[in-house]
């Protein structure tokens, strides 16, 4: 996907409360490992518990891109041509969609700490997924870029 092509691109990484208290959980454990095993033990364990958040926190972030022809969420992508309906989601309608409400085939790209998203019907006879549910902080642009889908 080129660059003058994407209308829409959204990166959600961990928020600061996340990492905060993650890092916390790390230095106790390090701490613990410290008192029981000495101070080469303690740091060994602080640097791959931090190498681990690290590594988590880039595989965990979710990104979200909408070009001309296509919608990427994460490694998922459908082709625009076959979105119907969009329809952003409030914090409440988004807790619905992802428990009563939800549909076992539908695809989700479901973030914790993003409590609003949009619901993507997917107009495609051959695709058994009949919508996505994705996690989005700007479910309003989303939904605009994704509204005028007949290219």
């Amino acid at each position: 996907m080129s660059d003058t092509s994407i209308k829409f691109k959204e990166h959600s990484p961990w928020p600061i409360w996340l990492w905060l208290f993650l890092l916390f959980l790390a230095a106790s454990l390090a701490l613990a490992f410290w008192a029981a095993l000495g101070n080469r033990w303690g740091a060994i364990s602080g640097l791959v518990q931090i190498l681990g958040l690290l590594f988590a926190s880039q595989r965990s972030a979710l990104a979200v891109e909408v070009s001309d022809t296509e919608l990427r969420v994460g490694t998922a992508r459908i082709e625009r041509k076959f979105i119907g309906k969009v329809q952003a989601l409030s914090a409440d309608q988004m807790r619905q969609w992802r428990g009563p409400l939800s549909d076992p085939a539908c695809f989700m790209a479901l973030r914790f700490w993003i409590p609003t998203g949009v619901k993507i019907e997917i107009a495609d006879p051959k695709d058994p997924t009949p919508y996505w549910l994705v996690s989005s902080k700007k479910a309003q642009p989303l939904l605009a870029a994704l509204s005028n889908n007949n290219q």
